[in-house]
């Protein structure tokens, strides 16, 4: 991670208790309403059509959708269409080959591989340009039915140690999809504010709206992974924290909310590899900070603490999938197809 252990937090001692009372989330309505079919910029609008490489205004009473984008209605066979797509490039579905089940050693994890996909990196690329078509249409639905009374949201919850490449998930992932539905949060260091407050507080309070698909840049699981590492806290107060989010998430799942739990491995080789990296080039160089190396020299510790999660806290309600990341496009690929079956759920 990038933070030390010294900006963390202290504040969820047994002594301070949650405040219901001001949990509050966005107000759903404070988005825009989403025209049409036009949130992937690669692809032209629907009601518009290309004639003579000249954009014109469709002709009244004609259905002019881009043949690319699944029209109105069709969600039941364009989803067929995409799960037979997928069983011809997964040799079994994401989710069932990235799940942590019992026995899950992440001592012996490969960080290498590619599991499960069939088509190389070449064939990833064009699959996902595919996929995101998908992926966009199910989330407007999504965003669609919040609008009109739905209670259902999509959560996107990524781990990792600093470089592991959750960044990279969040452009080349989330990017596909319309941002207006989208609500991204980044948790750092907790602020004064936050640290008044129990440590699942400020979680709370980003859970994603009806309608939303939300994505947590690191979560509530830094809280008993940074602080145990550094050990900011007695391992009497983070050691409870396990049962505390499995029952938090719990209640977030019975509000509506598919939880899709993600942690991107990746080597130490290939870690240092990535922040050299980011000396080297100056566009890279604001993400380096002089403690990741003081970090790194942690890594026995953080893998030890990243175990204790995956064997506490993966549920059924919430499982936890750990997905090799040495290769972006496999990672990037893995987290798509996640995101599909979460929102065909």
């Amino acid at each position: 991670p990038r933070v030390s252990g010294s900006e963390w937090s202290t504040a969820a001692t047994p002594n301070n208790t949650e405040s219901d009372g001001s949990s509050t989330a966005p107000d759903a309505a404070s988005f825009t309403s989403i025209s049409g079919w036009t949130f992937t910029p690669k692809y032209l609008s629907v009601g518009r059509r290309v004639r003579g490489g000249v954009l014109r205004s469709p002709e009244p009473g004609r259905n002019h959708h881009d043949e690319r984008v699944p029209r109105t209605g069709s969600g039941r066979r364009w989803s067929r269409r995409r799960i037979a797509m997928a069983h011809d490039r997964w040799k079994k579905p994401a989710h069932e080959l990235l799940r942590v089940n019992e026995g899950f050693r992440l001592e012996a994890f490969d960080a290498t591989r590619t599991p499960g996909w069939k088509g190389g990196s070449p064939g990833a690329v064009k699959y996902m340009k595919k996929q995101g078509v998908a992926l966009a249409d199910l989330q407007e639905r999504l965003f669609a039915d919040g609008r009109s009374g739905g209670h259902r949201s999509v959560l996107l919850v990524l781990q990792g140690m600093d470089g592991a490449g959750k960044g990279g998930i969040v452009r080349h992932v989330i990017g596909l999809v319309d941002p207006q539905a989208v609500q991204h949060h980044a948790f750092g260091p907790p602020t004064r504010v936050e640290l008044s407050h129990n440590y699942l507080w400020r979680i709370r309070r980003a859970l994603p709206t009806p309608g939303a698909l939300g994505v947590f840049d690191r979560s509530q699981y830094e809280d008993v992974l940074v602080v145990r590492v550094h050990d900011l806290v007695p391992e009497a107060v983070w050691s409870k924290r396990y049962d505390e989010i499995n029952a938090f998430e719990a209640k977030v799942a019975e509000a509506g909310t598919v939880i899709v739990k993600v942690a991107l491995v990746i080597t130490a080789d290939e870690q240092k590899r990535r922040l050299s990296r980011r000396l080297r080039l100056p566009d890279k160089y604001w993400k380096y900070k002089p403690r990741d190396a003081d970090e790194r020299a942690l890594w026995p510790a953080y893998r030890d603490a990243y175990q204790s999660v995956f064997d506490k806290t993966s549920t059924d309600v919430a499982p936890w999938h750990v997905i090799p990341a040495n290769e972006k496009w496999y990672a990037r690929l893995a987290v798509t197809e996640l995101l599909l079956e979460a929102f065909e759920t």
